[in-house]
């Protein structure tokens, strides 16, 4: 297939500070072109979109990115969990354990009752 131009509609614009990829976009290589589209194909010709970068440097840069971003997710999800702790301990209620009731030993059959008797004896 080839660009039919639908793709421009979908346009993305260079973002600053950010990277491209970092930023959600992706990249048509038949039509070259950046678009905003959160499908796995371009809507324009039907190739498969790129989400990642081809060059060594770049995609070392977007790891790097990724894990900052899973370890500010990760500090900020701790601090909430720790202020609704803290909220919870000046509410909570003292919860009674329950217990379960204990299991019957089960009965021999008669067969492995005979065996043990004759090896006791």
């Amino acid at each position: 297939m080839t660009c039919k131009g639908i793709c421009t509609r979908y346009k993305a614009q260079k973002p600053v500070g950010t990277g491209r990829y970092a930023s959600g976009q992706r990249r048509c290589q038949i039509c070259e072109i950046f678009i905003k589209w959160e499908g796995l194909w371009c809507p324009c010709c039907g190739y498969r979109l790129r989400t990642k970068p081809r060059n060594l440097k770049y995609k070392a840069k977007l790891r790097a990115r990724i894990q900052e971003d899973v370890a500010e997710k990760s500090i900020s999800i701790k601090a909430n969990s720790e202020e609704a702790a803290g909220d919870d301990v000046e509410e909570a209620k003292p919860k009674k354990a329950k217990s379960k009731p204990k299991a019957k030993p089960k009965a021999k059959s008669k067969a492995k009752a005979e065996e043990s008797i004759a090896i006791n004896a």
